[in-house]
């Protein structure tokens, strides 16, 4: 957090401070690969929620500390890392909430973002990373079904084709490579990445606020609630193939960094 900025709050793992300039930063600490669970998804939304309702926030830069952004979920154990808690509370319906917050986003991706965090790199309006960046949605190659409302956000950022692609083969896209696909919206150097979302969150600040608003909810439409649909799909099918053979064998391939060997059971 930059000296320019005050202390707004924390959430878990997630401390937020908002600067004069009206941009917040909310940033994952959970270093040095910023895993996600239930539990941290349910304090991005707390934040997230909490910052709508300031008049003095007018952006967010989404970041985290470490190495890389968000490198999915900590698998293993023998648990589905998106499993329900005892209350029934589902971490994509969580998610839901992101999607449902009026504030613009600017999420600032250094490292990784694989898996569930690509998905949570894709819920902010813009990205800014580096060459260093990379991405994969490696869902298939684990065994399972891709989740955190892919299904919506992936085909919107780089198109249907390239989607289909990206989650049959699961392969990791460098940050050049992001930009032409569209799942990067600026590219700079690594050491830079923070200070360019800011830059760009600040730019989307000066405008003003209700119009940014309207645009923002013209544009997106009933985009939570696809992103819900979605992801009732999404977490069923995830539900479904983790209790298959070739799941545990993507897992085990995975830990071993070997090449899996999936039998279709």
């Amino acid at each position: 957090m930059s000296q320019t900025e005050t202390p707004f709050g924390s959430w878990g793992d997630v401390h937020v401070g908002i600067g004069e300039d009206h941009v917040a930063v909310a940033e994952v600490r959970r270093p040095p690969h910023n895993y996600f669970d239930l539990a941290l998804i349910t304090s991005l939304g707390d934040a997230f929620e909490a910052l709508d309702a300031d008049p003095a926030c007018r952006a967010i830069v989404l970041c985290s500390e470490g190495k890389n952004f968000c490198a999915g979920a900590q698998l293993g154990g023998g648990a589905s890392p998106t499993a329900a808690s005892a209350s029934g509370l589902h971490l994509y319906d969580e998610a839901v909430r992101l999607f449902a917050t009026r504030t613009p986003v600017v999420a600032a991706v250094q490292g990784a973002a694989i898996g569930g965090g690509l998905g949570l790199a894709l819920m902010p309006d813009f990205r800014v990373g580096a060459p260093e960046s990379r991405f994969s949605a490696n869902f298939a190659r684990l065994g399972f079904h891709h989740g955190f409302g892919l299904t919506v956000t992936l085909p919107g950022a780089v198109g249907p084709q390239r989607a289909l692609e990206l989650l049959y083969t699961g392969r990791r896209v460098s940050g050049d490579e992001a930009l032409d696909l569209g799942l990067l919206d600026r590219l700079v150097p690594l050491a830079d990445v923070r200070a360019a979302a800011r830059d760009l969150a600040r730019e989307i600040a000066v405008s003003a606020p209700l119009a940014i608003e309207s645009i923002r909810e013209t544009l997106r439409g009933d985009l939570a609630a696809r992103i819900r649909v979605a992801t009732d799909r999404e977490k069923a099918e995830q539900d479904r193939l983790q209790k298959t053979a070739d799941f545990k064998e993507g897992v085990r391939a995975m830990a071993e960094r070997r090449t899996p060997d999936f039998q279709r059971r």
